[in-house]
């Protein structure tokens, strides 16, 4: 299964563009799995077989499903990360604030309200039985809080807000996780409507131009 570092990973190693594709590959598969089914019931054969691949290669990849599901925290970073990314770079006005607010309404009602956030349907599997993956998934949440702070901290520098950044930022980034999860239990969007709306409404009650 290869030889793991002190940290408990395998040594980094370069992929051929082949080995690069077979490994997001099985990445994508896990992460999909995990979503539907939870990261105890996902097994490393289910992922196997939906990646189409041997058990060799997932153990020429990954020395154990734990070394799985860290991939899987970073893959589903990324994957909500990237998406937002395009708005990320207009969180600088209130009015790219509500256009955000709209795109991730816009998304749950595209998915019915199922599944909830990935990295915190993970984050909430992981946090108390394993110490590695609840910080890798903690750290996905900081990446997206500084995302959002980002655009907050710019509005503060030109003097259009004069709410604290991270403050804001942080709790902005709590309701919209608190609405998730109601959304996402609730089977209705109105929870996450109204968790941003109000953060909105209390960000614009900090700005110059609200």
């Amino acid at each position: 299964m290869g030889t793991r570092t002190e940290a408990g990973r395998r040594p980094e190693r370069k992929l051929t563009r082949k080995g690069q594709e077979t490994r997001r590959r099985i990445v994508a598969a896990a992460a999909q799995l995990m979503y539907e089914r939870g990261v105890t019931e996902a097994t490393l054969e289910d992922v196997r077989a939906a990646a189409g691949v041997s058990s060799s290669q997932v153990y020429h990849y990954f020395s154990d499903k734990q070394e799985l599901l860290l991939a899987v925290i970073e893959y589903q970073t990324q994957s909500v990360l990237d998406m937002q990314e395009p708005l990320f770079a207009e969180l600088d006005t209130m009015e790219g604030l509500r256009r955000w607010r709209d795109a991730l309404v816009e998304y749950q009602l595209r998915l019915q309200c199922r599944g909830g956030c990935p990295i915190g349907s993970l984050g909430s599997e992981v946090a108390e039985t394993n110490p590695e993956a609840r910080l890798a998934a903690a750290s996905g949440f900081v990446r997206w809080e500084a995302a959002i702070r980002s655009g907050l901290q710019a509005m503060h520098d030109r003097g259009e807000l004069d709410g604290d950044p991270e403050e804001l930022a942080l709790a902005t980034l709590a309701a919209l996780q608190g609405g998730l999860l109601l959304t996402q239990l609730q089977r209705e969007v109105r929870p996450l409507e109204v968790a941003l709306d109000a953060m909105l409404a209390h960000i614009a009650a900090h700005t110059t131009r609200g």
